[in-house]
């Protein structure tokens, strides 16, 4: 092989290998998001013994931490397009980290409280900065999103369990330490693997790579906040009532840990679709598999209002399954329609609204409850979906009828 084809093989060569690493290390940092944000949760349940304090009362420190999980999101996708998104996301693992720390050693409640909120600032950074990189890494490959989702999935699964250890072994403190130690470990060998990209900053594309006309981009961008928030709704609401829709509609005499199983394994069905939709999303055109799976999201709600027995838990399968579906196939449809240079803003705002949702999502379940129970919160799940879908349908409208044009074609080997 001549010398200027072996440094091109090798130049190759090691740019896969940093965009793999880059991936690898995306991947860990969703799980590690949603397993940070669910530390608190678990620990709140002895800090009512060591307090002395009604977890009522307690809980309620975590509130600022959620509320800037969803608004800080904005800021942070700004920041990474304007400067690097490297250093953002070295600022998640360590800002994390330390915010944790801050948790562990907080001599009052209120230092707590402090502490959680700027957990929830760097947590905040993830999804905005992540997903961009990632999209950048994967050239939107559908199978790598899809395994994304998965981790992100898996920190939430593994949250409880594992702070529910590390409490009883180590103490409460003991259980925001170890992940701080993890968290820095992380972030510092982040910053001595991945490569600088400082100098892309200004490099990025500021074209998509399909290219909607003037009004044609303003009516899909308007659509994808109805659609962002209501998807946000619809899966906050029923992620958190869940458990006690199949406490109250299988049946009676049944065992806690039976209902606990049983909705994990709903979960889990989520988990597997997730996996399935990103394959498919990679021979389907996104918007048109994005309007499919939010159809069949909308079939589940109706048929959940009705089910008894099992077959409730099939219909909630069905829900599942297709509300972590859409958010593969949403992310794919948006990185089709925006420029590079400008998807870290995008995502930040699909985020910001799909996690204030979560904000709306506990009241309404509260207040739809007290007033006819899981059947009336199942009708509004229902009416929920049917505007998300009609967004969604809508959205297929405009991208169909307002002759794009193709600017960049896509790589068809992406890497892994």
């Amino acid at each position: 092989m001549p010398p200027t084809d072996r440094r091109d093989s090798d130049g190759a060569s090691h740019a896969v290998q940093q965009t793999r690493r880059t991936i690898g290390f995306l991947n860990v940092a969703h799980g590690i998001d949603h397993f940070v944000l669910g530390i608190f949760p678990t620990v709140v349940i002895g800090l009512e013994v060591v307090y002395q304090r009604p977890y009522s009362e307690l809980i309620v420190l975590s509130t600022a931490m959620f509320v800037a999980f969803g608004l800080f999101s904005l800021p942070a996708g700004w920041i990474a397009d304007r400067f690097s998104r490297r250093v953002m996301m070295a600022v998640f693992f360590i800002g994390c980290g330390l915010s944790l720390v801050g948790c562990a050693v907080a001599p009052t409640l209120p230092m707590l409280a402090v502490a959680l909120f700027m957990l929830g600032v760097f947590a905040a950074i993830y999804h905005p900065v992540g997903m961009a990189m990632l999209i950048q890494a994967s050239n939107a490959r559908g199978r790598t999103l899809a395994f994304n989702g998965v981790c992100g999935n898996l920190g939430v699964a593994l949250a409880s369990g594992v702070t529910a250890v590390l409490a009883s072994w180590l103490g409460w403190r003991g259980a925001f330490w170890v992940p701080a130690l993890v968290c820095v470990a992380i972030g510092i060998a982040y910053l001595a693997m991945v490569a600088d990209d400082r100098h892309e900053t200004a490099s990025r594309t500021r074209v998509a790579e399909i290219v909607l006309p003037r009004a044609a981009a303003i009516t899909f961008f308007s659509l994808y906040t109805i659609i962002s928030f209501c998807g946000g709704l619809t899966f906050n609401t029923i992620v958190v009532a869940l458990p006690k829709i199949v406490d109250e509609r299988l049946g009676g005499g049944v065992a806690l840990a039976a209902v606990g199983g049983l909705a994990t394994a709903v979960f889990l069905c989520g988990a597997v679709a997730q996996l399935v939709i990103g394959r498919v999303a990679e021979k389907v055109a996104p918007h048109i598999l994005f309007a499919v799976v939010v159809a069949i999201l909308f079939a589940g709600a109706a048929w959940a209002v009705r089910a008894e027995g099992m077959l409730l838990i099939a219909a909630l399968a069905v829900v599942m399954a297709a509300l972590y579906g859409q958010v593969t196939v949403g992310d794919m449809v948006i990185a089709r329609y925006t420029a590079d240079a400008w998807r870290g803003r995008v995502y930040a705002v699909r985020y910001f609204l799909s996690f204030a949702s979560s904000g709306v999502a506990v009241p309404v379940i509260a207040l739809l409850h007290a007033r006819g129970g899981f059947d009336l919160v199942l009708v509004a799940l229902v009416a929920v979906s049917a505007v998300f879908l009609a967004a969604v349908l809508g959205l297929v409208a405009v991208v169909t009828l307002a002759t794009p044009r193709l600017h960049v074609a896509a790589d068809p080997t992406p890497a892994e």
